[in-house]
């Protein structure tokens, strides 16, 4: 269901002066996945201290990012790409997240709970499974923030 990949390439290349941010990448076309986006910055959402990129699957950088592990078309789930390379996929891409959310901490031990993390699992697959059709599509609008128009 949800795994941690291991990846050589993505955005470690980049320069190691500063800190560099985690990636969130998300489908860019899903209404659900949007709205959750938006709801994550509006909350300043971060992992370990540092705020958290929240990245389009549809765009070039996450293309990047993801490296071998990125297909053509639209994600099956989310991925969080962290600052080594590694990668973190559906429902494990949202787990270092709680912390910086009100109520996350007891989220995150409610989901040590046996049985609750494979059922949330479950769940997740479910809706990332039939997102479009339960919370239906947006346009794709990009990381330039130009409502409708793809890139």
């Amino acid at each position: 269901m949800s795994t941690m990949i291991p990846v050589s390439a993505g955005h470690s290349n980049q320069t190691r002066s500063r800190p560099q941010p985690c990636l969130l990448v998300y489908d860019g076309q899903c209404r659900l996945c949007v709205t959750a986006k938006q709801g994550f910055e509006r909350l300043g959402t971060q992992i370990d201290g540092q705020p958290v990129r929240m990245v389009s699957y549809q765009s070039d950088e996450a293309k990047q990012a993801l490296g071998k592990v990125y297909r053509p078309g639209r994600p099956e789930v989310a991925l969080l790409v962290r600052p080594n390379g590694e990668i973190a996929n559906g429902l494990d891409a949202f787990l270092p997240l709680l912390p910086s959310l009100r109520g996350g901490r007891v989220l995150a031990l409610f989901l040590r709970l046996p049985l609750v993390k494979p059922g949330s699992c479950l769940l997740y697959w479910l809706l990332s499974r039939y997102r479009y059709q339960i919370f239906g599509a947006v346009p794709f609008a990009g990381d330039s923030g130009h409502r409708g128009e793809r890139s």
